[in-house]
């Protein structure tokens, strides 16, 4: 949290190191608009604090990302978000510039959602015995909603299996992690910011789809860890993948597996039945559960508590 409130204008690191510690330790995202309340979010629910951001505070804030120099972030304007230290990610909302129909870069940024990445070490063991079988780890896709957990719960499977068990059952194996949004593993510099074992290779800010095809090509990973899967050129790769003897862990935006199970995009992989384990996560204001599926979409293990 220090990277975060160190970025922050002075005028909003006021009215944030007023909120109670324990309060700033569950929050989710800090919200920042030019002419409106700060808004964060704690489980879910929006607070809004008592001060309206201005103009300065925008370039204030803008400088201090780009550490004072601004044609350093022309990749990140263009992407529409920034990785800070520590992994958390700062989303750019403003008047979009585009050249040939692309989006080139985003100016008159006044809007900024500060996504605080969580590490919750030690979040995937419990689930580890259903997704590992016989000397390998099987095809698995965490289902959940926004903000669920789905990335946090994937993250800390990636330091499981590129860490290997600590009394030496599970070996470490060889991780590429393809982080289109710079979510999973927060690089800086091309440098992940969050922990993870000796055996991980993070391709940042690239494609899902080519990013896949390039890791296969160039790093021979044993598993292959992906974010957000959805579209058609995502299910190739998968497929790809798969026929070229790699095990992937991915996850995707869903409610149920019956949902995830009528998405087009996802069908050839979901109906082929190459996904041996689905984790479907249950969430409410109060508390995260996950439920275990088989490929046939058969409970392997009624609902349990995310802890």
């Amino acid at each position: 949290m220090k990277s975060i409130i160190d970025c922050l204008p002075r005028n909003i690191q006021e009215q944030i190191i007023l909120i109670p510690k324990n309060v700033l330790e569950e929050t989710e995202e800090i919200r920042i608009r030019v002419g409106r309340p700060i808004e964060i979010s704690v489980k879910g629910k929006a607070t809004f604090l008592p001060y309206h951001a201005t103009r300065g505070d925008a370039l204030q804030l803008l400088d201090k990302l780009s550490h004072f120099s601004m044609y350093t972030l022309e990749e990140e304007l263009r992407r529409g978000y920034i990785t800070i230290e520590g992994g958390h990610r700062v989303g750019l909302a403003g008047k979009v510039i585009l050249e040939s129909g692309q989006v080139k870069a985003i100016r008159d940024v006044s809007s900024f959602n500060i996504r605080i990445a969580k590490e919750n070490i030690g979040i995937a063991d419990k689930w580890v015995p259903y997704l590992y079988n016989r000397g390998q780890w099987l095809h698995t896709m965490i289902i959940g909603a926004p903000q669920s957990g789905k990335t946090t719960l994937l993250r800390d499977l990636a330091r499981f299996i590129s860490s290997g068990s600590n009394d030496g059952l599970i070996e470490a194996a060889k991780v590429g992690i393809v982080d289109e949004r710079s979510e999973i593993a927060g690089c800086m510099n091309g440098i992940p910011q969050l922990q993870f074992g000796p055996r991980v290779d993070v391709l940042d800010a690239c494609p899902k789809a080519e990013g896949m095809m390039m890791m296969i090509r160039s790093m021979s990973p044993q598993v292959l860890i992906v974010d957000e899967i959805g579209r058609t050129e995502d299910t190739i790769a998968i497929l790809e993948a798969v026929n070229a003897g790699i095990r992937l862990v991915m996850t995707t935006h869903g409610s149920s597996y019956e949902e995830v199970l009528n998405r087009p995009a996802l069908a050839p992989i979901m109906k082929q039945k190459m996904i041996e384990r689905y984790l479907v996560i249950s969430h409410t204001k109060n508390s995260r559960s996950v439920m275990v599926l088989d490929e046939n979409g058969r409970p392997v293990l009624e609902k349990a508590s995310v802890t």
